[in-house]
């Protein structure tokens, strides 16, 4: 082969690559494009089941009290977010960090259910009505 052909040969590799590296970025690019769509209205979802449960959540005359039971629609909406980044996300520090916020939102949510509960029903009224309108369907 000579020295001409040789660099002709060269050259249509390289381009071939350039082609198939520029389509796979261009299918990627999709894919997250594609990713973000599904994931973006799942997580403003996720928002709005919390507002709903914290609305519902009347005032108990004291100040701890009405802490932990707002803080519970909050813990179960990082709980769902954090699902949703299981779900539809990539890098694995954020998947990590996903992980370990649902696992100390439940133990946070177990510690202030049993708060609530050592102080008697009227503690708990809405306890009931938060965790099943912040409760994924599954």
């Amino acid at each position: 082969m000579n020295k001409c052909a040789c660099r002709f040969a060269v050259l249509l590799i390289l381009a071939s690559a350039t082609t198939t590296l520029a389509l796979q970025e261009g299918i990627y690019a999709q894919a997250t494009q594609a990713n973000t769509e599904q994931a973006w209205p799942q997580l403003m979802s996720d928002m709005e089941k919390m507002h709903l449960a914290m609305a519902l959540v009347g005032s108990s005359g004291t100040s701890d009290t009405d802490f932990v039971r707002l803080m519970l629609p909050h813990h179960q909406a990082a709980i769902d977010m954090a699902e949703t980044q299981l779900l539809f996300g990539k890098d694995p520090q954020m998947r990590r960090l996903a992980q370990e916020i649902i696992a100390d939102q439940h133990s946070e949510m177990e510690l202030m259910q049993l708060w609530l509960r050592q102080r008697g029903p009227d503690s708990q009224k809405t306890d009931q009505i938060s965790p099943a309108v912040t409760n994924r369907e599954r």
